[in-house]
């Protein structure tokens, strides 16, 4: 199973991140030493926009707590985001793998 927590960042992302970066980094590993998450990054121009990708057998709730003790999420860096569930059917990792 996977999921996608999308992050929205503030206006001010590349100046305010500075000082909890770190910080956000090393849970992030964390999480990937777990075996919860699988990638993580900004999207777009901007950037504006975080994806992160869970995966495991509660992969929404393993996002939903990642974010809920991210420093990026307590100290405003994050301005919203969301964890929703991910039906993957394509690709060697994919949970539910369709093939024609």
């Amino acid at each position: 199973m996977h999921a996608v927590l999308e992050y929205t960042y503030a206006d001010d992302y590349l100046e305010s991140r500075g000082q909890y970066r770190a910080d956000h980094l090393r849970a992030g590993w964390e999480a990937v030493e777990r075996g919860e998450l699988l990638l993580g990054g900004a999207i777009g121009e901007g950037p504006f926009k975080g994806l992160l990708i869970f995966t495991g057998e509660n992969p929404v709730e393993a996002a939903q707590a990642f974010a809920a003790a991210d420093p990026y999420v307590i100290n405003g860096v994050v301005t919203a985001w969301t964890a929703s569930p991910w039906t993957t059917v394509l690709g060697n990792e994919a949970a539910s793998p369709v093939r024609p």
